[in-house]
């Protein structure tokens, strides 16, 4: 004899992977043409960009430990540089280890102000997948907790029913004659 609550709490699972299963590539997918309409539309404007040289005022802090020239990344340094006729002093991307003087080149909208290089292909590549993934994770989390709340709310009402059942059966059987 099984209780409605038995019946429910042995589907529970396999509900929740079909649902899954079903809502996955449905979530991915929009989540992943999100991104790629925001990525669109960000190298859209981009194309307005150019890069100009600039002449860094500072060094640029180099890596802590060299590794044979791979590990070095970018570091935002001060310099100078000219754009829409004017000059200009700020903060700009350059390689680690840059000397104080060097030139490098920067990426500018049209105002002027420096960017962080243009969006690649790859990166944006990156950016779908990685929002995919995220939102398959989220997905399966939720479904897990749903699952989790649901069952807990099952423990619940078997255990008044037995509590009920109980009840009404217990002092009969505590009798002593």
């Amino acid at each position: 004899m099984r209780r409605r609550s038995d019946v429910i709490e042995g589907w529970l699972l396999p509900v929740t992977v079909v649902t899954f299963l079903l809502l996955g590539p449905l979530v991915a997918g929009l989540i992943g043409l999100r991104v790629q309409a925001g990525n669109a539309a960000e190298q859209r404007a981009e194309r307005s960009w150019h890069q100009i040289p600039a002449v860094l005022l500072k060094a640029a802090p180099g890596p802590m430990m060299s590794d044979n020239g791979a590990n070095a990344w970018l570091v935002w340094t001060p310099a100078r540089w000219a754009a829409g006729g004017r000059s200009r002093t700020g903060i700009v991307p350059a390689p680690s280890g840059t000397k104080a003087g060097a030139t490098v080149r920067v990426w500018v909208d049209r105002a002027g102000t420096v960017r962080v290089p243009p969006l690649t292909a790859a990166r944006a590549s990156d950016r779908v997948a990685i929002a995919m993934g995220f939102a398959l994770a989220a997905l399966a989390v939720f479904l897990t907790g749903l699952a989790l709340v649901t069952r807990s709310v099952l423990d619940h009402r078997r255990l008044a029913g037995w509590e009920a059942a109980w009840l009404s059966v217990g002092p009969e059987w505590s009798r002593h004659q």
